[in-house]
C-alpha cells in the first residue's frame, strides 16, 4: 500500500495538522483529515469515500481498548464532577492557599513557583496512566492558576509534559504493557529487563520531565508562552479568539450548598483509582505471567511480570468506576448525596466531556487510517536509505518524532518503528538498547508536538485551553527537549 500511494499517504494526517493551526477548528480538521484519507482509499471517489469514513469512525467501537478509553474519559468527567460537588476540590484549594499564604504577599513570585512546582510533581507521581495524569492536574490546579494570574497554557504544558514522560519512565502501567508485548514480539527473553535497561537512553522522557521545573525555577518563558503570562498576569484567562475544549460551564461546578470543604473527598477517588490501576494490570495479566514464569514462580515476581502483561485500556476503565463507586458510598455515609442525586451527578459530569469523547473517536480514526494508509511504515521506508550504524540512533529518533507527529499517536508510532528499528540496528551492529529508547522517546515528542495527539488534547481539555494555543505555547520547550535528545543520540551514535 506504502508504494503504490507514495507520498500520498502524507497527505490526510498533514491536511489535519495545518487546517487544525489554521482554523483552530480541531473537530472539522480531524473529520476533513479523514475523508481526505478514505477518498485516496478509494481511488479518489468522493462518494465512497464519505461511506467509507461513516465506517472508519463506526469501527472504533470493534476495538474493545478504543471503547474502552472513550468510556473512560467520560466517566472522568463524572469523578471530577463528584469532586467539585462534595467539596473536594474546594478544599484542596483552601489546603494549597493555606500552605501558600506566606507566598502570596512577596514580590518575587515565590507562590507562583510553588504552586506550579506542585502540579509538575502531581503529573509525575501519578504515573499508572498519562490520560489520569494530566486530567488530574488540570482539574485540581486550574482554579489555583486562574486565581494566581498563571495562564492555562501554562498549566497544560505542565501537565502534558508531566505524564507521558513519567509514564514512559516509570512503566508499571499500560505504557510499560505495551512496550513490553511489542519487545517480546520481536524475540527478547526478558522484555521487561530489555525495556528497564533501555530507559537510561530516553534522553526526551527524561530532558522533557526535568526542564519543567527548570522552567519554572528560571522563571524565564519565552515565545508564545511569554506572551500568554503577560496577559494572564493582566486578568484575561485566554487568548482573543481563543476556545476551551470543554465549556467550563459543565465541568467548573461549586460545592454542594452547606457541604463543608473537606480534601479528603477530592484525594479519597484519586488515591482509589491510582491503586487500582496497577492491581487491576496485574489481576488481567496475572495468568499470561504464571504462564510464563511457571508454577514455581514467587507471587511477587509474578506480580511484577503481570502489571508489565495486563490490559491498560481495562485497567483504567475498571478503575475509574470503582474509584466513582467508592465516591458515592462515601459521599452518601457523609449525607451530602444521596444515591439518585449521585446518579445525576454522574450522567451531568458524562455530558461536560461529551466533546472529549468525540475528540478521542476521531483521533483514533485517524490513527486507524493512517495505519490502512501505511504512512508510518512510508516514512520509515524512505528514511532507510539515509541509515548508518552510526546514525541509527539519531535517525531512528528523527523519523519516529515525524511519524508520532504525523498520526498523533506515540503508541501506534512504537508498534510501527520497534519492529523496524530493532532489526536494523541488529543488522547493522548498532546499540539496540538506544534504538529501542529512540523509538520511545520520539515517539513521546511527535505526540506532545501534534494537534491530533490524543495526550495533548486532553492537556488541553484539563486546562480549559485553546486546543491550538496549547500546541503554539508547549512546541518551544518540546523542541528544545527534542533537539537535545536528538544531539545525544547523534553524539553517542557516533562515539
Amino acid at each position: 500500500m506504502a508504494e503504490s500511494l507514495g507520498i500520498l499517504t502524507l497527505l490526510p494526517p498533514v491536511i489535519a495538522i495545518l487546517l487544525a493551526i489554521a482554523t483552530r477548528q480541531v473537530f472539522i480538521s480531524l473529520i476533513v483529515g479523514i475523508f481526505m484519507g478514505y477518498v485516496i482509499l478509494a481511488g479518489g471517489n468522493p462518494w465512497l469515500g464519505f461511506l467509507d469514513t461513516m465506517q472508519g469512525l463506526v469501527d472504533v467501537f470493534s476495538d474493545a481498548g478504543n471503547t474502552r478509553t472513550i468510556m473512560f474519559c467520560a466517566l472522568v468527567g463524572a469523578l471530577i464532577v463528584f469532586m467539585q460537588r462534595s467539596g473536594g476540590v474546594a478544599g484542596f484549594i483552601a489546603f494549597v492557599e493555606r500552605k501558600l499564604q506566606k507566598y502570596e504577599d512577596r514580590q518575587d513570585g515565590s507562590g507562583k513557583v510553588v504552586v506550579q512546582l506542585l502540579a509538575w510533581l502531581t503529573g509525575a507521581l501519578v504515573f499508572v496512566e498519562s490520560s489520569i495524569s494530566v486530567l488530574t492536574v488540570g482539574t485540581l490546579y486550574r482554579p489555583i492558576f486562574d486565581k494566581m494570574g498563571i495562564s492555562r497554557e501554562k498549566l497544560a504544558y505542565i501537565a502534558d509534559s508531566s505524564s507521558a514522560p513519567s509514564s514512559i519512565l516509570i512503566p508499571f502501567n499500560g505504557w510499560g504493557a505495551f512496550i513490553m508485548t511489542l519487545l517480546a514480539a520481536e524475540g527478547f527473553a526478558n522484555p521487561f529487563s530489555t525495556m528497564i535497561k533501555a530507559l537510561g537512553y530516553n534522553f526526551y522522557a527524561i530532558i522533557a520531565l526535568l526542564l519543567v521545573p527548570v522552567i519554572i525555577l528560571l522563571k524565564r518563558d519565552f515565545g508564545p508562552m511569554r506572551k500568554a503570562e503577560t496577559r494572564a498576569q493582566g486578568g484575561q484567562l485566554l487568548s482573543d479568539g481563543a476556545t476551551p475544549v470543554v465549556d467550563t460551564e459543565l465541568t467548573d461546578i461549586a460545592a454542594k450548598e452547606g457541604v463543608v470543604p473537606n480534601l479528603w473527598n477530592m484525594v479519597l477517588p484519586i488515591v482509589v483509582m491510582v491503586l487500582c490501576m496497577p492491581l487491576m494490570l496485574a489481576y488481567t495479566g496475572w495468568d499470561t505471567a504464571r504462564g510464563v514464569l511457571g508454577a514455581d514462580a514467587g507471587a511477587v515476581e509474578v506480580f511484577l511480570l503481570a502489571v508489565g502483561r495486563g490490559s491498560g485500556s481495562t485497567s483504567v476503565l475498571v478503575a475509574v468506576t470503582l474509584s466513582i463507586l467508592v465516591s458515592m458510598g462515601f459521599y452518601k455515609a457523609q449525607g451530602i448525596f444521596g444515591i439518585r442525586e449521585s446518579v445525576d451527578l454522574v450522567l451531568k459530569g458524562i455530558a461536560g466531556l461529551i466533546p472529549l469523547a468525540l475528540l478521542m473517536l476521531l483521533a483514533f480514526a485517524i490513527g486507524s487510517l493512517c495505519k490502512q494508509l501505511e504512512t508510518g511504515i512510508y516514512v520509515a521506508d524512505v528514511a532507510k536509505g539515509f541509515l548508518s550504524p552510526a546514525l541509527v540512533p539519531f535517525l531512528v529518533f528523527v523519523v519516529t518524532c515525524f511519524i508520532a507527529f504525523s498520526t498523533g499517536s506515540s503508541w501506534g508510532t512504537f508498534a510501527i518503528m520497534i519492529p523496524i528499528a530493532v532489526p536494523m540496528s541488529e543488522q547493522m551492529d548498532a546499540n539496540v538498547l538506544m534504538a529501542i529508547a529512540a523509538v520511545l522517546g520520539g515517539g513521546v515528542f511527535g505526540d506532545h508536538c501534534s494537534p491530533i495527539s490524543d495526550t495533548t488534547i486532553l492537556s488541553s481539555m484539563a486546562s480549559a485551553t485553546d486546543h491550538v494555543d496549547h500546541v503554539k505555547t508547549q512546541l518551544p520547550y518540546a523542541g528544545i527537549a527534542g533537539g537535545l535528545a536528538a544531539m545525544l543520540y547523534l553524539v553517542l551514535g557516533l562515539l
